[in-house]
């Protein structure tokens, strides 16, 4: 294989357990592939524990370690996308920093890039998260792919390899809120896909609860199907000639039986329990969106950066989003 740069980028958030053991194994596997032109990026979210101290340290003695510290807590979507488009590498890798995706499958990744394929993915084939878990986020992909306008990559996280070709695509996306998963089939560059076994986190908290994982469930349907919308539509045109049907038949009813049909309050309560309900069900995905919509109209910037260590002068007076 040619040699070429290849960045690795990791985003932080309190990962101070886990930030030394994984530089310890993506320095192992370049130096056992005998490629030294490779930098090692790390996106910290502004960490409340040590992991700041830590990635200092490991940039001090390793010029290949590059650190990124932002300014606030942005999120676990923007971060990550932001440090991918401040990559200067021929491609790029993520990898999370909780050590559940093997750095050890980068040799392969580069493999098949080698090979010609612009983007090679990470998918899970099995977890030892727990089953009920997993088994969700199968029914997840299995919805989304079916709901998407493009066929989406199942148990793919974002573990992998991008070409610089494709970054540069991202780079005119001007997406304050991307919905990274989504985007790699939408804009249908070749890609491959390398199995693997997603281990257990050992050290450290999760950082992804309920909320953030129906945020980026949301996400990704919002941004790759108007199927909700339509099927509010639907729903609405036949709630509506069910309602018809339902007051024609009580209407003939009541001339036939007009003495012995009670009018009864108990339907007219459900009836309006279940247009209310349907209402607001479909307010909420018309106010998902709309709020989609107000987050880009914003145009905010992915993330603002506090400081940059190991980046040069130049490269880091052009990034508009360091504060000094």
């Amino acid at each position: 294989m040619t040699t070429r740069h290849i960045s690795v980028v990791t985003p932080c958030y309190n990962e101070e357990s886990n930030v030394d053991a994984l530089y310890e194994r993506v320095r192992s596997v370049f130096q056992k592939l005998g490629l030294d032109s490779y930098e090692h990026l790390f996106i910290d979210n502004a960490s409340t524990d040590e992991t700041v101290s830590r990635l200092r340290s490991l940039a001090k003695r390793d010029k290949h370690v590059k650190v990124i510290i932002n300014t606030r807590n942005f999120g676990h979507i923007r971060s990550p996308y932001h440090a991918l488009l401040q990559c200067e590498g021929d491609a790029a890798i993520m990898l999370a920093a909780d050590l559940q995706d093997p750095p050890e499958l980068i040799p392969d990744f580069l493999d098949k890039w080698t090979a010609g394929f612009k983007v090679v993915l990470g998918v899970k084939t099995t977890s030892e998260d727990p089953a009920l878990m997993f088994a969700l986020r199968k029914l997840y992909y299995a919805l989304i792919d079916r709901l998407s306008d493009e066929t989406q990559v199942r148990n793919s996280t974002g573990f992998g390899l991008y070409d610089q070709s494709f970054l540069k695509v991202l780079r005119t996306l001007e997406d304050p809120y991307p919905y990274f998963r989504g985007i790699v089939t939408e804009l249908g560059f070749s890609y491959a896909t390398i199995p693997y076994a997603q281990r257990k986190r050992v050290k450290g908290m999760t950082k992804n609860n309920w909320y953030t994982l129906y945020d980026i469930g949301i996400q990704g349907i919002m941004n790759h199907s108007k199927i909700p919308l339509r099927l509010a539509t639907m729903l609405g045109l036949f709630s509506a000639a069910l309602s018809l049907v339902a007051a024609a038949a009580y209407l003939v009813m009541k001339l036939v039986f007009w003495s012995n049909l009670p009018i009864g309050i108990a339907p007219i309560i459900i009836g309006m329990f279940f247009i209310a309900s349907v209402q607001l069900l479909f307010l909420g995905v018309l106010g998902e969106y709309v709020g989609s919509i107000y987050t880009q109209v914003r145009n905010r910037p992915l993330v603002v950066e506090r400081e940059r260590i190991n980046f040069d002068e130049q490269e880091s007076e052009q990034n508009g989003t360091t504060l000094h």
